[in-house]
């Protein structure tokens, strides 16, 4: 039998062969039934789609790049273990929308802004980790005046030029914070940049603040300290914290990886979690569940997380426009913060 076409699919499923090249490239332009049932004959006769071809009359790499920024880590990966977390989903995602990926580690000094969509190694890319939000800021705007398809994860904010996919920051730090105040905590910290510079972390500062004014709190600037995601960082903050000598009995931490070192400066201080110092964190990374006791957190459901963005930059590659997408974020409840 000679080399199946996909003019024998579309003769056999009664559709035309543009359909069958539609359907099989999973465009949303195509019904899921009539889609299955073109799958269904292409795999019948054993039909590969030739992508170099495809490629060639299309001009698209069916490719996209996901690029890593380096973070700075305990460890020789320099990459924050939440967006490890992310990988898997968009690597499956990918697959099920036909699309290769390449991913890529970059410094966040590099050019790499100038580089995959301009040389056609990829349809799109999707952006993970920045660093200081100001220098990152500069570089998203070159992209968007390339015309470049791209999303990145983050905090979305009113009047951004580029596509952003990120968690509802606010509502997870206000769940959180919520949280400890109905377990009777009522000096509750702040640990976390809470700047322009550090968007998401300045969305989960608002969200604890609107948490203690909800609650008749009052929020005291002595109770807030600067740290940045790491485990070092959170625990030089929580070392500061307790060297003002203000009382508190709780602390919202802005990441899990702020909140861990955090917790290791409180034990050293003598300190009992959770019957002294209650403590959340932010991120569900996998280190919050081992840590001891238990670590309570925010999860950004990493799997609708990748996915998300999978899905976005795909239809700015073949719409040419796409709407930021905030999704809800989840309180996961473990002991560090006494329930």
């Amino acid at each position: 039998m000679d080399k199946p076409t996909s003019f024998d699919i579309a003769e056999l499923a009664g559709v035309s062969q543009p359909t069958v090249s539609r359907a099989l490239r999973g465009s949303p332009s195509v019904s899921e039934a009539t889609r299955k049932r073109i799958e269904a004959i292409a795999t019948q006769l054993n039909y590969k789609v030739d992508k170099n071809a495809t490629n060639l009359r299309s001009g698209h790499s069916n490719t996209l790049a996901l690029l890593l920024f380096e973070d700075p880590t305990p460890d020789d990966s320099l990459i924050n273990p939440f967006f490890l977390s992310m990988l898997g989903a968009i690597t499956r995602t990918c697959a099920t929308r036909g699309y290769d990926l390449l991913i890529s580690f970059q410094q966040s000094s590099a050019d790499w802004h100038v580089d995959f969509e301009d040389s056609r190694k990829a349809d799109g890319l999707i952006l993970l980790g920045y660093g200081d939000y100001h220098d990152y800021e500069t570089r998203l705007g070159k992209l968007v005046e390339q015309g470049t398809h791209f999303v990145r994860w983050g905090s979305v904010q009113p009047g951004a030029r580029e596509v952003v996919v990120g968690c509802d920051n606010v509502q997870g730090s206000r769940d959180a914070t919520a949280h400890l105040i109905a377990g009777g905590r009522t000096r509750i910290a702040f640990l976390g940049t809470a700047s322009s510079g550090y968007p998401e972390f300045l969305d989960r500062y608002t969200g604890y603040s609107q948490a203690l004014e909800a609650a008749g709190l009052s929020r005291s600037l002595t109770l807030q300290v600067d740290a940045t995601s790491t485990e070092e960082s959170g625990h030089d903050a929580a070392q500061r914290l307790i060297a003002r000598g203000e009382s508190f009995d709780a602390i919202v931490a802005a990441s899990d990886l702020i909140a861990l070192g955090a917790m290791r400066a409180l034990q050293e201080a003598g300190k009992r979690i959770p019957e002294d110092i209650a403590i959340t964190g932010f991120d569900d990374i996998l280190s919050a569940g081992l840590a001891n006791p238990p670590l309570t957190t925010v999860t950004q459901q990493p799997g609708e997380a990748g996915a998300a963005l999978v899905d976005t930059v795909l239809r700015l590659v073949r719409e040419g426009t796409a709407e930021s997408r905030v999704l809800p974020a989840r309180l996961v409840v473990r002991k560090s913060s006494g329930s």
